[in-house]
């Protein structure tokens, strides 16, 4: 007898998919209040609207990481994960993420920066990492001699697991009531968290560039692991330059500082592959998904650099609470996790075509937009940004609606990007969901 089962990882991703293109709407929404200030203000107003696009985005990135992940597995292992728990997992992603949204429009927050809903919707999501955890090690404990990428994916999960516990230090009153103590735990997991996930969508990059060259060299070299320590050293400790405008103890901010430099030898090594392999790139540009992780490679390359700038004492005075912030977590999110799980999407769902098709030449063009968009929606963030941050240090300070009407070509020139962002990401996760739902990627037949 056949029966046809979901396929747990394409389930994930297009679920993700979806997140993404609401995750967009909200955020075009909110451009718009930069602008007209009035906007939507008596109806969900940039209160809502930014939680609503800010979570959605986090949840794009979270479970495209999961999907990737169990994809992935399935590479190395012919036992299947345990159905029923994935599903139960996916079911408890789904009902957290309704009841956030659903919390984000009546307005019911109570959580913290980043994390602005209700708490009780992090249970479910706790739960279904747990889940998530028993699965992984279901899947992984048979396999020997590990690649470097299945460790990043292990050390992601369990450090996400683990930061996204200490998020919620805060409901007891030890740690609420001493607002030096919350404020420095609330800094430091908001870059912890994007290091686990960052551990395993780096991780995914590494299995895609094995599964494009049809080699194990990447993920079984020295070097590779050699990074992955280094990168473990960062998730762990570099978060110590988020909290240089918090009074506490200076050995902290100087190891943060010390461990933020370390960064400079991944700009070094981007810089040398980048010259040893521009053969590569003549020879595969034609193929979407390393035409993706390119473009990942570049905006790493960015905002690597932009982020060890913002690591020196000097500079962090100036950009802390600006929009520098906003332009390096956007740089990050769309530049780098999302060019990623564009290309694992390319790879998981089969997407075979190149820039000769009409498909073809029409995502040429499609990923030109989005690259050209994401560029100049960077620079505006930062160029508001650096002239806010100029204000804030000023001894003869304007009024700050003078500050802020001052910025209005800067809000303008994010929004026309944005919109064309908006639009060439959209079509993009159109098509990838047209191509899943006409080739049926998402169910798989099995025999029983």
């Amino acid at each position: 007898m056949k029966l046809n089962k979901f396929n747990i990882g394409n389930l994930f991703l297009i679920t993700s998919l979806c997140l993404l293109a609401l995750g967009l709407s909200f955020g075009l929404l909110a451009t718009l209040i930069y602008i007209f200030p009035e906007f939507l203000k008596d109806h969900l107003g940039f209160v809502s609207l930014r939680p609503l696009h800010v979570s959605l985005a986090i949840f794009w990135i979270i479970l495209g990481a999961t999907g990737c992940i169990y994809n992935g597995l399935k590479q190395h292992t012919t036992e299947g994960s345990t159905y029923k728990i994935a599903i139960v997992q996916w079911i408890l992603w789904i009902t957290s993420i309704t009841g956030i949204a659903v919390s984000y429009f009546i307005k019911d927050f109570g959580g913290r920066e980043y994390w602005e809903f209700n708490p009780i919707w992090a249970f479910p999501i706790a739960l279904a990492w747990v889940l998530f955890l028993v699965n992984f090690y279901s899947l992984v404990k048979k396999i020997k001699n590990w690649p470097v990428y299945i460790w990043m994916w292990l050390t992601g999960v369990l450090f996400f697991l683990f930061t996204f516990t200490e998020n919620y230090l805060w409901v007891f009153p030890y740690f609420r009531e001493h607002f030096i103590t919350d404020m420095t735990i609330q800094w430091k997991v908001n870059g912890s968290l994007v290091g686990a996930w960052n551990q395993i969508l780096y991780g995914t990059a590494i299995f895609l560039m094995d599964r494009i060259s049809n080699t194990k060299n990447t993920g079984r070299s020295k070097l590779a692991f050699a990074m992955y320590f280094l990168g473990i050293t960062n998730l762990m400790f570099n978060w110590g330059h988020h909290i240089y405008t918090l009074p506490t103890e200076k050995y902290i901010r100087y190891f943060g500082y010390a461990v933020s430099m370390t960064e400079w030898i991944f700009l070094a090594k981007i810089f040398f592959d980048w010259k040893k392999s521009l053969n590569a790139i003549q020879k595969n540009y034609h193929y979407f998904p390393y035409r993706f992780l390119m473009a990942a490679d570049i905006w790493v390359l960015l905002n690597l650099f932009q982020a060890i700038l913002m690591s020196i004492p000097a500079i962090n005075k100036f950009t802390h609470g600006t929009h520098v912030t906003v332009a390096h977590a956007m740089g990050t999110t769309i530049g780098i996790n999302s060019m990623i799980l564009f290309a694992a999407c390319f790879i998981f769902f089969d997407y075979k075509l190149d820039t000769t098709s009409l498909n073809g030449r029409f995502l040429n063009k499609v990923f030109w937009l989005i690259q050209g968009a994401l560029f100049l929606f960077w620079l505006s963030l930062n160029f508001a940004g650096i002239k806010k941050g100029i204000w804030q240090l000023s001894d003869q300070q304007s009024t700050y609606s003078e500050m802020m009407e001052s910025l209005q070509p800067y809000f303008i020139t994010f929004f026309c990007a944005g919109s064309l962002l908006f639009i060439g990401m959209c079509l993009l996760v159109y098509k990838l969901l047209k191509f899943a739902r006409s080739n049926k990627i998402i169910t798989t037949t099995i025999k029983t």
